[in-house]
């Protein structure tokens, strides 16, 4: 072999099994495979704090909690005409039998409200909402 030959079989490198099967995946996708996979793939992690505060529920106030407390803090008379429904934007939204029931709780709700501060925390609950049902 020639000074030559020799020199032109050093320039070239046979290719790696690598870089073959790069090249035969390339010709039968179409295209170069992609950077990164998981480019365009989020954690949910990042998204659960705006689905909590957009369901009202981004304090961790367990609406079992308050169905809980609220029979304790109304009293039994109070709580077998009542039914918390729901906690929303820190409004607690209560079911109630009968008109007089609602009138004499709207006129309790100053009383009520504190107890139920007291009791789950200042700032969980900021008023109460009646509904009859």
């Amino acid at each position: 072999m020639t000074a030559l030959n020799k020199r032109q079989g050093a320039m070239k490198k046979p290719p790696r099994a690598g870089k073959i099967r790069e090249e035969i995946l390339r010709e039968w996708r179409g295209a170069d495979e992609p950077d990164n996979l998981n480019a365009g793939i989020h954690r949910a992690q990042q998204f659960v704090a705006a689905i909590l505060r957009a369901a009202g529920a981004e304090d961790g106030l367990n609406e079992d909690t308050v169905r809980s407390t609220w029979k304790e803090l109304a009293g039994h008379f109070i709580a077998s005409h009542t039914q918390p429904v729901s906690v929303k934007g820190g409004d607690l939204i209560l079911r109630v039998t009968q008109p007089a029931m609602r009138f004499h709780l709207e006129q309790m709700k100053p009383m009520l409200l504190t107890r139920i501060r007291s009791q789950l925390g200042e700032d969980r609950i900021k008023s109460i909402k009646f509904t009859l049902g």
